[in-house]
C-alpha cells in the first residue's frame, strides 16, 4: 500500500461555475493530526489556539475552474473531501485537536448560525490507510445541490465506478418527496431546505434523521412496522400459525448453511397497501441473522411471555421511530459485546428498509427494501435518483447479503493507482470505466 495516493478533483460543474474543494482528515503519520492538504499537495496543521472559533491561519482552498486539478494526499483517516460551488467555505479552529494540534469545526447544514448554512456544498468520504483506500458518496445527513461521482483504477487495471446522481438529482429527489407526501400525508417534502432569499431555489434535502432541524416530525411514523414484526416473531399468540407463507430451503454449501426465504406473493409490487398484505399477520415465526462472521447465523423470536426479541441471545427492545432513522440509539445501540454489535446493522437495516415483517432471513436481497408501508422513502428516492442505485441513504446502507449487490456507493482497494472525484453530475455515467 502506498503511503500517498493523487487523487484527481474534476470540475463537472454547469459551465462558468468555480468550485471550492477542500481536503481534510487525520494524517495517520504525524500522530493523527488534523490535517489539510492544500493546492499544492503540501499540508497544513491547524495549530492549537488560545480560543474557540477561530480562523484557519492559512487559505486551504483547491480551486478548480473549467480545469480539474490533482493533488497527492498521505495517508488519512477519516478524510472527507468538500466542495462548493462559487463560495468558499468556513472552516474554523477550537482547542484541544488530536496529537496537540486544533480541533476542526466543519460545516454544518444543521446549525442555522453555521457560516456555511447558506452555501451549496456537498462532501464525499474516504480514508487511506496502509491496508486500503476505501471511499464513499453519503446521503446520510442530507442530498447536496452538488452531485458527485467516484472512480477507482486499481493497479492491475481494474475501475470501479459510482455514479451519483445527474446534474437535475436534487430536483428529481424534491420531486419524489412532494409527490410521497401527496400520497401519505407525512412530511417528507418539508424535508426540502430553500435558500433564504433565493427566489425559490432549492439548497438542499435533509435526511428525516435531521427532521427536527427543519421543524419537521415523524414521531410515530415507524411504530405500526415495530408492531406487526413483534406480533410475526411472537411465540404462543393464540390463533397465529406459523410459517405460513414461507418456504424455507436449506443448503451446504462451502462449509456453511444458507437459508432462503422465497419472497411473498406480490411483494415487489411497490404500489401495494398495507392492507393488501396479508402475510404481515403472520404470527409464531423464527427468524436469522447471518452476522457473516464466524458466528455465523442466528435465530430469533419473541419468547412467550416476553416483550423482547431475542437473537442469538442478546435480547433487544421496541425500537422507537427515532431509534429507527439514527441507527444509533435504543435496542441499537452498540457496546461491548461483538455478538450484539454484528447483530445491529443488520436487524436495524431490516427495519429501515422495512422487510423486517415479511422476510425471516436476514441480510434480504434489494428486491425485498422499501416494498411496504411505512418506509423511509427519503432512502428509496434517493436510490432511485442515483443513476446507479448507489449511495449511503443511512447509516447502515453498507448491509447485504454475502455476494449481494453494494447499496453503499463505495469503492476501495489494496493497490489503488488513481482516484477520481467528478463534482458537479455533468456527464454522469454508469459502469466500471475511466471518465
Amino acid at each position: 500500500m502506498p503511503n500517498s495516493l493523487k487523487v484527481s478533483l474534476v470540475n463537472n460543474a454547469p459551465p462558468g461555475t468555480t468550485v471550492y474543494a477542500y481536503i481534510t482528515g487525520l494524517a495517520i503519520q504525524h500522530s493523527s493530526r488534523r490535517v489539510f492538504v492544500k493546492q499544492d499537495s503540501s499540508l497544513y496543521f491547524p495549530s492549537n489556539p488560545s480560543q474557540i472559533l477561530q480562523p484557519l491561519e492559512e487559505d486551504c482552498a483547491i480551486v478548480l475552474g473549467s480545469q480539474s486539478s490533482v493533488v497527492t494526499i498521505p495517508q488519512i483517516a477519516g478524510g472527507r473531501i468538500w466542495y462548493s460551488y462559487d463560495t468558499p467555505l468556513t472552516f474554523l479552529r477550537n482547542q484541544g485537536g488530536p496529537g496537540g494540534g486544533a480541533a476542526l469545526v466543519e460545516p454544518s447544514v444543521l446549525n442555522p448560525t453555521d457560516p456555511n448554512n447558506q452555501v451549496n456544498f456537498g462532501f464525499c468520504e474516504f480514508t487511506l490507510d496502509p491496508a486500503q483506500l476505501f471511499a464513499n458518496i453519503s446521503y446520510v445527513d442530507f442530498v447536496s445541490g452538488i452531485p458527485a461521482g467516484l472512480t477507482l483504477k486499481e493497479r492491475g487495471g481494474k475501475v470501479q465506478h459510482v455514479s451519483g446522481m445527474a446534474e437535475d438529482g436534487l430536483e428529481r429527489v424534491c420531486q419524489g418527496l412532494r409527490e410521497q407526501t401527496k400520497k401519505d400525508g407525512w412530511p417528507w417534502e418539508r424535508l426540502i431546505v430553500m435558500k433564504k432569499g433565493g427566489g425559490g431555489q432549492v439548497l438542499r434535502v435533509l435526511s428525516p434523521t435531521h427532521a427536527g432541524a427543519a421543524r419537521v416530525k415523524f414521531d410515530g411514523f415507524f411504530e405500526p412496522l415495530v408492531e406487526r414484526a413483534w406480533r410475526k416473531y411472537a411465540q404462543g399468540v393464540e390463533g397465529g400459525h406459523t410459517n405460513g407463507h414461507k418456504e424455507e430451503i436449506k443448503a451446504e454449501k462451502d462449509g456453511k448453511r444458507n437459508r432462503l426465504s422465497a419472497l411473498f406473493m406480490g411483494f415487489k409490487n411497490k404500489g401495494q397497501s398495507q392492507s393488501q398484505q396479508s402475510h404481515g399477520a403472520e404470527t409464531g415465526c423464527e427468524m436469522h441473522v447471518d452476522t457473516q462472521t464466524p458466528m455465523g447465523v442466528l435465530s430469533g423470536c419473541i419468547p412467550k411471555g416476553k416483550n423482547e426479541l431475542i437473537i442469538g441471545g442478546e435480547a433487544f427492545s421496541k425500537p422507537t421511530t427515532a431509534d429507527i432513522l439514527g441507527c444509533n440509539s435504543g435496542p441499537f445501540t452498540t457496546g461491548p459485546s461483538p455478538k450484539r454489535n454484528a447483530i445491529i446493522p443488520r436487524l436495524a437495516a431490516a427495519f429501515q428498509r422495512s422487510c423486517i415483517a415479511d422476510i425471516m432471513e436476514h441480510p434480504s436481497p434489494p428486491e425485498t427494501f422499501y416494498c411496504c408501508e411505512p418506509t423511509n422513502h427519503y432512502c428509496r428516492i434517493v436510490h432511485e435518483c442515483n443513476l446507479d442505485g448507489k449511495g449511503y441513504a443511512f447509516a447502515y446502507d453498507d448491509v447485504q447479503p454475502d455476494g449481494g449487490a453494494d447499496q453503499s456507493g463505495k469503492v476501495n482497494a489494496g493497490d489503488p493507482e488513481e482516484f477520481i472525484v467528478l463534482i458537479g453530475g455533468r456527464g454522469a455515467y454508469v459502469g466500471g470505466r475511466m471518465p
